[in-house]
């Protein structure tokens, strides 16, 4: 219980604490060759400006080294988006995919914050496009995703270069009612740590969401 607690503060109350240490975890990289750090996160890094500029979601963010402030022009960042792509800096490895396909349950602690990952991710996924799933793969594919062959419906959404997610519906019958599942690279753990999939895994679910409502 009390590392739940811990996810929750994170997640919800403490969050600019949260970006002030990953900005902190940053900067502790000024000694290194920051085109080493872009290599490993698969992302650019721009000389003349000191700045990395990282995908995320289909979009570009930039990230100023070593102060960490990530911004977009004439755009606020919200404060979960800045920490997701700091945490992705400071613990992308650099490691291929792997190319299988796990669990959230099989990450590292994956087990501790499924209640969590399934109230954020699961439910909303089902609840959203469990009887339409085609609405699903729409707003995927303008989310910058790839159209898979899992389930009734499914779709590969890179949220950074190095971190692709599926997102998959089953459709129900009279016995059974719509189901669904998130799938990660077997690699997924060395590039970003396990609460962070439930955080980024909703806000995607929430912008696909956004995406089928237009």
């Amino acid at each position: 219980m009390a590392r739940l607690k811990e996810f929750k503060n994170k997640t919800y109350l403490n969050m600019d604490v949260t970006l002030d240490i990953a900005k902190k975890e940053f900067a502790k990289f000024v000694e290194c060759d920051p085109k080493n750090i872009a290599f490993r996160a698969g992302v650019k890094y721009l000389d003349e400006e000191d700045e990395f500029l990282v995908p995320f979601l289909n979009e570009e963010y930039r990230v100023r080294f070593p102060s960490g402030e990530v911004y977009q022009q004439n755009k606020e960042v919200s404060l979960d988006k800045q920490i997701l792509i700091l945490h992705y800096l400071n613990n992308a490895e650099g490691i291929p995919l792997k190319h299988q396909w796990i669990s959230f349950k099989e990450l590292p602690s994956g087990q501790i914050y499924i209640n969590p990952f399934h109230n954020r991710v699961i439910r909303p996924l089902i609840k959203y496009f469990g009887e339409q799933p085609e609405r699903l793969i729409k707003a995927g594919l303008v989310l910058g995703g790839e159209k898979g062959d899992k389930g009734d419906a499914s779709i590969t959404i890179n949220i950074f270069p190095m971190v692709p997610i599926t997102y998959i519906i089953w459709l129900g019958d009279d016995e059974f009612p719509p189901s669904g599942n998130v799938l990660f690279d077997a690699s997924a753990s060395n590039y970003l740590p396990t609460e962070d999939y439930a955080v980024a895994g909703g806000m995607v679910v929430y912008e696909l969401r956004k995406l089928a409502e237009q």
